[in-house]
């Protein structure tokens, strides 16, 4: 295709999801799925107008995956509730670190026992399939700062740590196929790659969220003194965070997604303590508006400010990834493996560790149910293959997890997008 055609494609895909939200927002079906299916119909499963070779141009992918998950971390953490509380938090701690363990190990056993693959490639394509999207999941995930269901919260908080959370089995693949240093008996791979790599990058985003935060509030003083352009602030927040954490060899997705958690937490935090005391009764303050001056307090925050123009971008990355998704895609690409891959992980594997991981918090068994389920694979897992792929993964392995990976977004987008809606609809009329 030209570029007149893709900006012709692109513009009426565009066109056509923003003049009909309303009737979509009512379909039973998402708009991954509709962006799947206008990518397999343009590229070599149907008409073949282009082909996106995600091998051969796995440099241009790692960059706009890379680009795409940051941006919906820092989304899905703006979004956190606040305050912070442990208890709450427990439950989506648990899914990133021992569901993603266990999921890891069940995806790694499945492929050195039933597709072949040497251990460390099948810890790799675990580790590549395990993490939940903060991309494609939106349909499930926490719509604004103010929601407070706990089964989106769930999902995304889950989804925005994951996504720092795989890393170590990433490298630790990568390792075990000669193209990773693990050290003597894995040490090295143990107190960096695990240790220093997930505590720094928590600890770099903690720390420069909360710093904006002050830095914002003191700018703006009450009141209002100065005007801060927040897209660029929040876009700002993350290359720093991104940036710093990398080179301090952390990992960069954890730092941005407590970033984007520390700078709302901060802001808030501020608001509350500038808010005026109410001189009402406390029954009578319960029930009483809140100030002017703290509404305009929260309407121009750097968390609040920035959020809108960070879905924008979401949702476009999330089209064009998606079509490219679909144009990498033959029809025999549709293997028996591949596809045993899939439902493996969506009926076992992902199931299997949500209970494991959540049954001793006593977490609601219809809630573990739909946690289970809801585990959207998509943009997250495109990004671990590129990046394992550009660290120098062979050429007859790369394209075999290139296939698999491939159908197991695609899979993913079409299983969990037709039954995210009316599961959901189900699940809080029971509730």
């Amino acid at each position: 295709m030209s570029n007149a055609q893709w900006f012709a494609l692109i513009g009426a895909l565009l066109l056509f999801m923003g003049l009909t939200k309303t009737p979509l927002e009512r379909s039973p079906v998402t708009s991954a799925i509709i962006y799947l299916a206008v990518g397999l119909l343009v590229g070599p499963t149907v008409l073949h107008l282009f082909h996106f070779n995600p091998l051969k141009e796995s440099a241009l992918l790692e960059v706009l995956t890379e680009v795409a998950v940051l941006i919906s971390l820092f989304s899905a953490g703006i979004k956190m509730p606040v305050p912070f509380s442990m208890a709450r938090w427990r439950a989506p701690v648990l899914l990133a670190t021992a569901s993603m363990a266990i999921s890891v190990a069940l995806v790694a056993a499945f492929a050195v026992w039933v597709l072949g693959l040497p251990l460390g490639a099948g810890i790799l394509l675990g580790a590549i399939v395990a993490p939940t999207d903060p991309v494609l999941a939106t349909d499930v995930q926490i719509r604004h700062p103010g929601d407070r269901d706990l089964l989106r919260f769930n999902l995304t908080c889950e989804a925005g740590m994951n996504d720092g959370s795989a890393f170590p089995f990433v490298v630790l693949g990568l390792g075990l196929l000669g193209l990773h240093d693990l050290g003597a008996f894995g040490l090295r791979w143990m107190l960096v790659d695990v240790l220093w790599a997930t505590v720094g990058g928590i600890a770099i985003g903690v720390a420069a969220g909360a710093a904006l935060g002050h830095l914002a509030g003191r700018l703006r003083g009450v009141p209002l003194k100065q005007t801060l352009l927040d897209d660029f602030v929040g876009l700002g927040l993350i290359g720093v965070v991104y940036g710093i954490a990398v080179l301090l060899h952390t990992w960069g997705f954890l730092a941005v997604f407590f970033a984007a958690v520390a700078l709302r937490q901060t802001e808030l935090r501020l608001v509350r303590e500038q808010r005026p005391i109410d001189p009402a009764p406390p029954a009578a303050s319960a029930s009483a508006t809140v100030h002017p001056q703290s509404e305009q307090l929260e309407e121009t925050m750097v968390s609040a400010g920035s959020l809108v123009f960070k879905e924008h971008l979401e949702r476009l990355s999330e089209l064009v990834l998606v079509l490219l998704v679909g144009g990498s895609l033959f029809v025999n690409s549709w293997s028996w493996p591949a596809v045993l891959l899939a439902l493996f992980l969506f009926f076992v594997a992902r199931p299997l560790s949500v209970f494991l991981a959540l049954g001793p918090a006593r977490t609601p068994w219809r809630r573990q149910a739909m946690v289970g389920w809801f585990g959207v694979r998509g943009i997250g897992s495109l990004y671990y293959l590129m990046y394992a792929i550009q660290h120098g993964l062979p050429e007859p392995l790369a394209l075999q997890m290139v296939q698999m990976t491939l159908i197991v977004i695609t899979l993913s987008i079409l299983l969990h997008g037709i039954s995210v809606k009316p599961l959901m609809a189900m699940f809080w009329r029971r509730s």
